[in-house]
């Protein structure tokens, strides 16, 4: 019976009837030692009648032993492996060491654990307990918070418990529950239910100052009530420092071959057989530690040791010499079974206190295979401790690299930059500079400082061959395309000339090209040429369509040339590579897919792209991806008239972006709140938001007259009156644009133009809508059609601006350009023509979730594969399929993809 939890056990309740019913959660509880979370847990089993219960704990021994807890969960539901899509069961049973397999994306695990619970759960509800989660492996953790977030709509229920403050950054998402001490009330119930003898009131009182009521606490102290005493009434105690002293005193009170025993069995994981043989190895009897039976320390279940707590197995490991505790890692690694190579390494690391190549040389091979499984958390912990244990300089340099390397892999930044910082402290080998370089310009390009990553990118191509120096040259270009930095970009297409002339492979050539056409065209420098000239090599280049993150490249083409013909071939291949697209390469893919469905009709994709980039780099840590993202994402809510998710999305980004020198964000993020005023009809506070814009673009050296907001900020001006100045930087814009010579540029300056003239204006709006005929971009078409019809009508001729009004209404309406097609709307009733009330709901209506389901069921997937593709359960594929059917008004496949054909 649990004394004073009634909120807690609610909690647990309701995730537990929500599973019956098939509405899927998960639960975190935290807490400080000994607060109670194992008690609710095992309350929790009470509660699961008619539920496949699956669990694990986590113990500190097998905390380094990659996916120990996984295999533990998933072990009953293993025989289905073969009914989950088959890249996900690939990747899971390599990673469980199931299968030989390369190592796969580290999120495909996640996202086939969480294919195979939900599967596992399709012929009964499934609950899933996890103790202790902090002494969990790091690849398990990661494996099952990815799959918790993911719940939906299965019979699943998952609750965890974790020590407070140890899981937090992991736990982002998750429903949290903290549970805290007992109160008074509460505490006086328990410790007379547990104290030997009658307690006094003020004792009571005192206990529960001392530990916060603290459950565990309380039973320690009723059961030995003068420790208390011992307590100065001025300081209270930590409550885990309360009960290791509890502890250590029972400990104490057992014979030496006792304690000795109890070392080794903890060393041993309370494994029984390996403790008897390490105990037989040392000549000591193994069933001494019987004695701590008797003072409440330990117990047998089956074939383990288990301890009364987890301070119990610290106060033991602690109370042993480094000495003792050598002896007993030594005898350990003795005793386990040949097969057991990985447990051995880490034992005999902890049975030295020298260098030791030996051990060195198996900690390396235990983070090699660590590698082959994904587990690149445990890889990082083995290589870095290899490292140390390694005599000569040169190995244990290599090694630190190699466990940075896998730290960046698991995910974990700030950790592989302290290990790379531990280089720094030395004279690295010429031959693992560049290698350093890279690395942390990898990790600062996708989570720290995008101006660090660019630097050390130059850097590292000072150095290195042909090919490399060609590609870390173009990375140069990518990191600086996301600082907007024209003085550097032109720099590095001084450099990238050479480079691409010496490069020997197709793809050192192609992606240095295509860099080299980018740094042209963000500085104002020509690049079109460039750009053009590399359509054939990446086309040629196999290994970039098959590369996620090379086909970055591939995408870049399209979007900086932006006409109606370039690139669909290119397009075709980056749909490909964002099928076999990890989880942590796709934020980037989808940002740049979903930026070219923007300036096309796609803006349904758009959306639902951005919204999955976004959440992917959330889940990923990637904050540069999340950055561009979200301020993309609010550029086109500011189209589509979302004012509260603009305003929301475009604070967020900003603030990263202005931190992090994510210029390229920050001008998307101006740009988005300029033209959300601008549809609003408030061109005053238009005008300060692109004005910031055009003068940050200034003070960037940057040339494009792409990423000018010059006719936006003309329209502003001239709402406000201010033509003078409105004339001065049209003329400024239409130069910039007749220089780059881009159908696209040239189409918005004379829109601008036709705006200006005072008689005349045919001439430039004819042309301006000839120009727009050769470009994607539907919503620029509208908007000169919308100003040609608006200067059509003020001139009274109303039956030519009703024909421009028509096109710029439908086709804002189809966008989902809301407030334009109110302008246009507006106009036309002006004009005398009638306008009927446009369909509210329609494919605008979905939620990106939505959305992003009905795209891939009407392009032919099946259920179980829109679910892999999303990371979802099919079942939540389904909840989604429903709601979609009904906004929609379709009732089938078939109807759903003529819904969605103009998308």
């Amino acid at each position: 019976m649990l004394i004073g939890r009634e909120s807690e056990q609610q909690a647990i309740d309701r995730l537990v009837s929500g599973a019956r019913i098939g509405t899927s959660g998960a639960l975190a509880l935290t807490g400080e030692a000994g607060v109670g979370k194992t008690a609710l847990l095992r309350w929790a089993e009470t509660r699961l009648e008619g539920f496949r219960v699956l669990g694990a704990t986590g113990t500190e021994p097998e905390r380094e032993v990659p996916f120990a807890g996984l295999l533990t969960v998933l072990r009953p539901a293993l025989g289905l492996l073969d009914e989950i899509p088959a890249p996900q069961a690939r990747a899971l049973s390599a990673a469980l060491a199931l299968s030989e397999g390369p190592p796969g994306d580290r999120f495909a695990i996640g996202a086939a654990t969480l294919s195979l619970l939900c599967r596992y759960a399709e012929d009964a509800p499934v609950a899933v307990l996890l103790d202790d989660v902090q002494l969990l492996d790091p690849p398990t953790m990661e494996a099952l918070t990815f799959a918790s977030r993911r719940l939906s709509a299965d019979p699943l229920a998952v609750l965890l418990a974790a020590r407070e403050g140890e899981c937090d950054e992991m736990w982002e998402g998750l429903d949290q529950l903290h549970v805290t001490g007992l109160g008074l009330d509460a505490t006086r119930s328990l410790a007379k239910e547990m104290a030997p003898a009658p307690l006094t009131p003020d004792w009571v009182v005192r206990v529960h100052e001392v530990t916060g009521g603290n459950p565990l606490a309380v039973t320690e102290l009723a059961q030995d009530p003068e420790a208390l005493v011992r307590t100065s009434p001025g300081l209270p105690p930590p409550v885990s420092a309360a009960l290791g002293e509890s502890f250590a005193r029972r400990l104490s009170s057992l014979g030496p071959e006792a304690q000795a025993v109890l070392l080794v069995a903890v060393v041993c994981n309370g494994d029984l057989r390996l403790t008897g043989a390490a105990c037989a190895d040392l000549g000591l009897d193994p069933d001494a530690w019987i004695a701590a039976r008797e003072v409440g320390l330990a117990d047998a279940v089956g074939t383990e040791i288990t301890f009364r707590h987890p301070l119990v197995r610290a106060a033991i490991y602690r109370q042993g010499s480094p000495v003792e505790r050598r002896r007993a890692h030594a005898a350990a690694a003795r005793a386990l079974p040949d097969h057991e190579v990985d447990r051995r390494a880490w034992h005999l690391s902890e049975s030295v206190w020298e260098p030791d190549e030996h051990v060195a040389g198996l900690l390396h091979e235990t983070g090699d295979r660590a590698v082959a499984r994904s587990a690149y958390a445990v890889a990082s912990v083995a290589l870095e401790r290899a490292a140390r244990l390694s005599p000569a300089f040169l190995d244990e340099q290599t090694r630190l690299l190699a466990a940075a390397d896998t730290a960046w892999a698991a995910g974990q930044g700030a950790r592989a930059t302290v290990l790379l910082d531990g280089m720094a402290g030395a004279t690295i080998p010429a031959g693992l500079v560049a290698q350093v370089q890279d690395l942390r310009a990898a990790i600062a390009l996708r989570s720290g400082s995008v101006r660090e990553a660019a630097g050390l990118l130059e850097r590292a191509a000072e150095n290195a061959s042909p090919d490399e120096r060609a590609l870390l040259l173009a990375e140069a270009v990518h990191a600086t395309f996301y600082l907007f930095d024209g003085a550097a970009l032109r720099r590095l297409t001084t450099l990238l000339a050479p480079a691409v002339t010496a490069a020997r492979s197709s793809r050192a050539r192609a992606v240095g090209t295509v860099a080299a056409g980018v740094a042209k065209v963000l500085s104002g420098g020509g690049g079109i040429d460039e750009l053009r000239a590399a359509i054939p090599l990446l086309t040629e280049s196999e290994e970039l369509g098959e590369d996620p993150r090379g086909a970055a490249w591939l995408m870049y083409v399209p979007l900086f040339i932006r006409d109606a013909d370039t690139g669909r071939g290119l397009r075709a291949q980056v749909d490909q590579a964002r099928r076999r697209a990890g989880v942590g390469a796709l934020p980037a893919l989808l940002f740049l897919l979903a930026r070219d469905e923007a300036t096309t009709h796609s803006w349904a994709r758009a959306e639902a792209n951005y919204n999955e980039a976004v959440r992917l780099a959330r889940d990923t840590s990637q904050t540069n991806e999340l950055a561009v993202s979200l301020a993309a994402l609010s550029w086109l809510e500011a189209r589509t008239g979302q004012e509260v998710e603009c305003r929301a999305h475009a604070t967020e980004a900003l603030a990263l972006c202005r931190s992090r020198d994510i210029h390229l964000g920050e001008t998307w993020t101006l740009f988005a709140l300029g033209e959300l005023e601008l549809a609003l009809a408030n061109p005053a506070a238009a005008a300060t938001h692109l004005g910031e814009l055009d003068r940050l673009l200034g003070e960037l050296e940057l040339g494009d007259p792409d990423i000018s907001p010059g006719p936006e900020l003309v329209e502003a001006l001239l709402r406000l009156g201010r033509a003078a100045e409105a004339a001065e930087i049209a003329a400024t814009h239409l130069r910039a644009a007749d220089h780059k010579g881009q159908p696209w540029a040239r189409a918005r300056a004379r829109r601008c133009a036709g705006l200006l003239a005072a008689d005349g204006f045919d001439d430039p709006f004819r042309e301006a809508l000839a120009l727009h005929e050769e470009t994607p971009d539907l919503f620029e078409t509208a908007r000169t059609a919308l100003a040609y019809g608006a200067r059509l009508r003020r001139a009274g001729r109303r039956v030519e601006a009703r024909e421009q009004l028509r096109a710029a209404l439908a086709v804002f309406t189809d966008l989902g350009a809301e407030p334009w097609a109110d302008q246009a709307a507006t106009e036309l009733d002006l004009t005398g023509e009638r306008v009927p009330p446009r369909p509210l709901g329609g494919v605008n209506a979905l939620t990106p979730q939505e959305l992003q389901v009905a795209l891939l069921l009407a392009e032919g997937r099946t259920t179980r594969e829109a679910a892999a593709a999303l990371f979802l359960s099919p079942k939540t594929v389904e909840y989604h399929l429903r709601k979609v059917y009904t906004k929609l008004g379709v009732r089938s496949r078939a109807e759903l993809a003529d819904a969605l054909s103009a998308t």
